[in-house]
């Protein structure tokens, strides 16, 4: 019985690695020039080197015993105090500078649509499950002034940063001042919606807009996303940077090994094999205008896996907490084998959807120009097929939520007409129709060769993906499968990401060959959703970008959409915002210049309850209900006050 479970979870593992890619290890994500990081899969047979049977004879229940009486070193660290992670960190930490982006210190630094809050705070926290934002170092909800041109609100007067001052406005301030001043990806991201940030007082803080030529705020929207997706920074910490780093190169180079933080944690050990988190003790959030405690784990402990195949047999061990990482076929483990593991929802698709990786067109490549070879395209791609494969049911199904530019979650869902559009949706394999539309264009194969010709030239293109992101591979093989059934020669191509990602971003040039049809990723679920996600799909403002890693890398313009994209943030009226949306769902679906393969998690949340329970579950009567972002971004950081150790 042992051999065979260990056969078959290796080839449950095997499996993972030949269908999916690694997790994506978030990195600090910053609008308009973030990097996103590098995905890869090790091909290899995993020798499974602990009994899964004996898991599941005990359910690895641990009991907890007495703290020890002095710190532990890092490869002691006491298991009933410790909580431990894969899938977010990838490689060995780099730094640890809240003002750069180039740290690879995925736990600590992402400033993103739900910032990761384990080290450094911001004055909110977004949740992705109800749209709202909470206070975190802010007291109370935020104000604009009547004119929308200012908004106003006060820090919390027990925050304090971990050598113990207080945290206060002028921290805030000198935070904004600082990434404009260098020249940061937070200033260069927002300096066109915020103008100044001002300490009122001690604690209040003002926030004004940019605005434009009509008085108004130019975008309200990023406005209020700053506040919770913007960490605030030490003003004193910050000097003592400057001083020794003297230029911004400097300054956002520095390791920031002394770096001071507000958050629950701060860094304990870092090497090539682990990096430890350590609660500060005297975190100020156990105030009672806060959390009231401390978080359950002492330590938060990312192991880093050689690939995802590790990371898998490692959370079927009881080796790993929290996975926010890619595991194949996810419900083997509790279905087949009793393991303590689970998701935040029970059946597929088992999380919750948030962004849609995209194919986009190279609307420069010829025959792609036509709105209906892209079209044709789209409506005969296999989508059921990409989704059992490639995601192994770990999305919704286009029947399930038809495609528009909303990802699943109700929030988005409710924002357009689903009448409207529905004439133009589809849900793939619709051959057919493909070729009818193709046929009505007059793009038919006329010299027999089984290859439509588009101005008496072969329609030929190449689908492209990054090598090894095995889930993003199987859903372009999949693609260029349904080119061939309705006459189109479409064949693949998967360059090293190194290369991949400095010619999709690069908007100011025409693309290169082999780039006629290739895979990005989307915005999820955050603050300025669906508008930011829209923007980013369709606007032109990011043509001609010499780096651009927002969207729109197929270079789309379309002056409609961009009118449109321009008002949202500025509109109030509900039924005008929705009409609005129904538009822009409408010429997406007309226009076609890219789209949805499958819908993707915000991040994957899987769980192994041997150690810790008390994890975030769909329908577990949290208020409010904590998200399943592993228990680090955004209002998911509740979810660690929730933990209880698993008693016998």
């Amino acid at each position: 019985m042992k051999s065979r479970l260990f056969v078959v979870l290796s080839l449950v593992i095997v499996a993972s690695m030949l269908l999916t890619s690694c997790a994506t290890p978030t990195p600090q994500v910053i609008e308009k020039i973030v990097e996103k990081p590098v995905e890869k899969v090790v091909q290899q047979t995993v020798v499974v080197e602990k009994s899964v049977e004996k898991q599941v004879e005990k359910q690895v229940i641990v009991t907890a015993t007495p703290a020890p009486t002095k710190a532990p070193s890092a490869g002691t660290l006491p298991r009933n105090e410790t909580l431990y992670f894969n899938g977010q960190q990838w490689g060995s930490v780099v730094g640890w500078n809240p003002y750069s982006n180039n740290n690879n210190n995925a736990m600590a630094i992402a400033q993103q649509d739900s910032a990761r809050v384990v080290m450094f705070e911001t004055p909110y926290l977004y949740n992705m499950l109800d749209g709202k934002v909470y206070p975190l170092l802010a007291d109370g909800p935020y104000a604009w002034d009547a004119g929308m041109t200012a908004i106003t609100f006060k820090l919390k007067a027990a925050a304090k940063w971990s050598d113990g001052t207080a945290v206060t406005a002028e921290d805030v301030a000198y935070t904004w001042a600082t990434a404009v001043k260098y020249k940061t990806p937070v200033g260069e991201a927002n300096k066109d919606f915020v103008d100044t940030i001002t300490a009122k007082d001690p604690q209040t803080v003002v926030v004004k807009a940019k605005l434009g030529a009509d008085g108004k705020a130019v975008n309200p929207l990023l406005v209020q996303a700053y506040l919770s997706t913007n960490y605030v920074i030490q003003k004193a910490w910050t000097q003592k940077l400057e001083a020794r780093a003297g230029d911004a190169t400097k300054l956002m180079a520095d390791k920031a090994e002394d770096v001071v933080y507000s958050g629950p944690y701060g860094k304990f050990f870092a090497d090539d094999t682990k990096v430890v988190y350590v609660r500060n003790d005297k975190y100020w959030g156990q105030d009672a205008s806060m959390w009231g405690k401390l978080p359950a784990p002492k330590y938060l402990a990312h192991t880093i896996f050689k690939d995802n195949a590790a990371g898998s047999v490692a959370l079927a061990q009881g080796e790993v907490d929290v996975s926010q990482q890619f595991n194949s076929n996810v419900q083997v483990l509790w279905e087949n084998y009793g393991l303590p593991v689970s998701t935040y929802l029970p059946k597929p698709p088992y999380g919750i959807g948030a962004s849609l990786p995209t194919a986009f067109f190279n609307l420069k490549s010829p025959g792609l120009d036509q709105v209906a070879v892209r079209k044709a395209i789209a409506i005969a791609v296999d989508y059921p097929t990409i989704i059992a494969n490639a995601m192994t049911n770990q999305s919704a199904t286009f029947d399930q939520v038809p495609r528009s530019l909303m990802n699943p979650t109700a929030g988005e869902q409710a924002l357009y007409d689903k009448a409207a559009v529905k004439d133009l949706q589809w849900a793939g394999n619709d051959i057919e129709g493909a070729k009818k539309l193709l046929d009505a264009a007059g793009i038919k194969d006329t010299n027999g060769d089984g290859w439509r010709e588009y101005n008496g030239k072969k329609l030929s293109y190449v689908a492209t993906c990054p090598n090894g992101w095995s889930d993003w591979q199987a859903a372009i093989e999949v693609v260029a499968a349904a080119g061939k059934k309705i006459g189109i020669d479409i064949t693949t191509n998967y360059p090293e990401w190194s290369v991949y990602q400095t010619i999709v971003t690069k908007s100011d040039s025409p693309l290169p060959e082999k780039y006629d049809i290739f895979m990005m990723w989307s915005d999820g679920a955050g603050p300025t959703q669906p508008w930011g996600r829209i923007r980013k799909l369709l606007s032109s403002e990011f043509v001609g970008m010499a780096s651009n890693w927002n969207g729109n890398w197929g270079q789309y313009k379309n002056a409609d959409a961009d009118k449109l994209i321009k008002a949202i943030p500025t509109e109030t009226d509900a039924a005008k915002l929705k009409a609005a949306y129904t538009d822009l769902v409408k010429l997406y679906l007309t226009e076609v210049p890219s789209f949805t393969l499958m819908y993707r998690p915000q991040s994957f949340h899987a769980v192994n309850e041997s150690v810790w329970t008390g994890f975030p579950h769909d329908g577990d009567g949290t208020k409010p209900p904590v998200p399943p972002l592993d228990l680090t971004d955004g209002w998911s950081i509740a979810g660690l006050y929730n933990l209880k150790l698993v008693k016998k």
